[in-house]
């Protein structure tokens, strides 16, 4: 995959064991996540001996219990856990009195402050360049996503308001980590996406931010290498399917970096391929782009690829590149062959044959 970089460096040689926190939550993430646990195990003893701690969130534990995220579930994030991987969580369309998206509340409880979206093909030849070769680098703690509205009833009816909060604060951090991004990969190039020829208080203060990163105070010419381009969001989309090829790495505020990555996945033939981070300073945690898939759920035939490759890239961000290499030459190499595949991408086989495929070849 893409994301080769830890975000921070994070001592390993001293740690014994490795604690992570597994969130499968609803639908198909229940059926996802012993996916990645299994990927880790085949590790070995390459990395520290695992724990997994099993914790619990999401819709359906909602409706038990009127809780979407226990305060004992964050509780022991902080205090237990050095990374974790979450499933997929079911939020309703309609509004659902007393619940908020559990997810979304774990980065701003977390600071995960930036979503790291891969969008890589894999080449029929080893050696072949993908065709598609991208980052969506998504902020991940404001935006509409604070989820402030409100309703009120005018002279032609209801009006729904709701707030859209930008900060330069945000905006720094997730221009910071799109430029180191940018900088380590071979083409250094990034692409400010905004809509600021509307929005141009809030998505204005956005593309300004983030374009005067390497003019901040310490930076000296670090990121002379690096192309900066921008682009209008709508036509972002656009060019995204015409010609995947010009971008390298995007940065987004949280609603245009959820819609551009999801909508990338369709390049790579399905979302069920798709990983990503929740990464902060100080935590990080995989989770799988697609949703809960309640239409597929129970039937053990979601794809667990996604799921398997993010924690690959959870153990890459806390120091264990050998072990997400050996993890990604597996999923690609099953990929490449495409004998055993989940229906989403064309084949017949059960999610727990790919599991079993992918874990023979780590």
């Amino acid at each position: 995959m893409v994301f080769r970089v830890p975000i921070r460096s994070m001592a390993t040689a001293a740690r014994h064991s490795l604690k992570i926190g597994m969130l499968p939550a609803d639908g198909i993430g229940r059926e996802v996540l012993p996916g990645a646990k299994a990927a880790i195990l085949a590790l070995g003893s390459s990395i520290p001996k695992t724990e997994f701690i099993d914790l619990l969130a999401g819709f359906e534990y909602f409706t038990k219990t009127g809780t979407a995220l226990p305060d004992e579930t964050v509780q022991i994030l902080k205090s237990e856990c050095d990374c974790a991987l979450f499933g997929a969580v079911s939020s309703p369309s309609r509004k659902v009195v007393g619940y908020s998206s559990p997810i979304v509340a774990l980065r701003k409880k977390m600071d995960l402050y930036a979503n790291i979206r891969p969008v890589k093909s894999v080449s029929v030849n080893p050696e072949g360049k993908p065709g598609v070769d991208l980052v969506v680098i998504r902020e991940n703690t404001e935006c509409l996503y604070v989820k402030q509205e409100t309703q009120t009833v005018g002279e032609h009816g209801k009006e729904a308001r709701a707030t859209r909060l930008i900060t330069e604060r945000a905006s720094r951090r997730i221009g910071e980590l799109a430029f180191k991004m940018a900088l380590e990969r071979p083409r250094k190039h990034l692409t400010v996406i905004h809509k600021s020829n509307v929005l141009s208080i809030t998505d204005g203060l956005f593309r300004e931010t983030v374009r005067a990163v390497p003019t901040l105070p310490g930076v000296d010419g670090k990121y002379d290498d690096v192309t900066v381009a921008e682009q209008l969001v709508d036509s972002a989309v656009y060019r995204l399917f015409r010609e995947p090829e010009i971008y390298d790495v995007m940065v987004a505020p949280n609603l245009y970096g959820d819609i551009l990555s999801d909508a990338a996945a369709a390049l790579v033939g399905s979302l069920g391929l798709v990983p990503s981070v929740n990464a902060g300073d100080s935590f990080v945690m995989g989770e799988p782009v697609h949703g809960s898939a309640p239409d597929i759920a129970g039937q053990n035939i979601a794809n667990p690829l996604a799921a398997i490759r993010s924690a690959a890239m959870m153990l890459r961000h806390i120091g264990y590149g050998d072990g997400a290499d050996r993890i990604e030459r597996a999923v690609d190499s099953v990929l490449r062959e495409g004998k055993v595949l989940t229906p989403d991408l064309g084949g017949k086989s059960k999610t727990s044959e790919v599991v079993d495929e992918v874990t023979k070849r780590i």
